[in-house]
């Protein structure tokens, strides 16, 4: 895994700032953004809100800078983006706007943002586009001073993401990949500086997983199979500890599948049509 410094500037308009929460699934941490040029910024996700050193680093590099927080754009709900909104307030400004995609599932007091919606301070002009797949209420926002993304967890630095729905999550990721972005900053890792070769990957790596289910289940026709059925026989030697991983995994291409009419259930078991 790649060692990302605490802070670092990016580029004229964009300050990184790491969330000090690492782990299994946020890698070094949770990446935060501060953006703009003028004397109020944005900040794009909070980290865990778990993390004091965090908070004090947010502080030193407003202070460094001699600005101040305008607004608190989410990309999504998971604990690891949201978390520290509470603390910021409190402790840093407790005026601070903050702004969130909504869904019905899980509403909240943040103000509302909006697919296509503008969100702008001086030096920085963010599009939001809402990106589900990830979760239901997932955006992604394009610096249009830089053509750079900041892809929240849709796409990460390091590895491949995982989803909650994946025909969501790859009409976002053919999304993401017509805007054409110059670079990308992620949610976890580090920037990408090939984009459409990332976003290529990424959807090359699913659509092949997805071929060897189908072919799987095209071979057994007579027989329907439980998802670590096709495990066991699309994932060659795969630790037996890694099973019930890959069987979630199987499980959202199953049922993607099922939404294009390639494949049916009958309870929990699975066949071709």
């Amino acid at each position: 895994m790649n060692v990302i410094p605490r802070v670092s500037q990016l580029s004229p308009r964009v300050i990184h700032i790491l969330g000090c929460n690492p782990g299994p699934f946020t890698l070094q941490g949770t990446n935060t953004y501060l953006i703009g040029t003028g004397k109020k910024r944005i900040l794009l996700d909070t980290g865990d809100g778990e993390a004091p050193e965090y908070i004090d680093l947010l502080r030193s590099v407003l202070k460094e800078h001699q600005v101040t927080l305008d607004h608190i754009l989410l990309s999504h709900w998971h604990p690891d983006h949201v978390g520290g909104v509470k603390i910021i307030q409190q402790s840093i400004n407790k005026d601070c706007k903050v702004s969130k995609f909504h869904i019905e599932e899980k509403p909240t007091n943040f103000e509302k943002l909006t697919d296509g919606q503008e969100v702008s301070v001086e030096g920085a002009n963010l599009k939001v586009y809402h990106t589900p797949g990830h979760s239901t209420d997932h955006v992604v926002l394009l610096l249009k001073e830089e053509n750079a993304l900041f892809s929240g967890d849709c796409i990460l630095g390091e590895g491949t993401a995982v989803f909650e729905d994946l025909y969501d999550y790859m009409k976002s990721l053919k999304t993401i990949l017509s805007l054409s972005p110059s670079k990308i900053y992620p949610g976890h890792g580090p920037s990408i500086a090939d984009p459409t070769q990332r976003i290529e990957y990424y959807i090359d790596h699913r659509n092949e997983r997805e071929k060897q289910i189908l072919k799987f289940l095209s071979s057994h026709t007579k027989t329907e199979m439980s998802p670590l059925d096709i495990v066991k026989g699309v994932y060659e030697n795969l630790d037996a500890s890694l099973y019930s991983a890959a069987e979630r995994n199987v499980e959202h291409h199953l049922k993607k599948l099922e939404k294009e009419g390639k494949v049916k259930s009958n309870t929990k078991l699975w066949s071709s049509m």
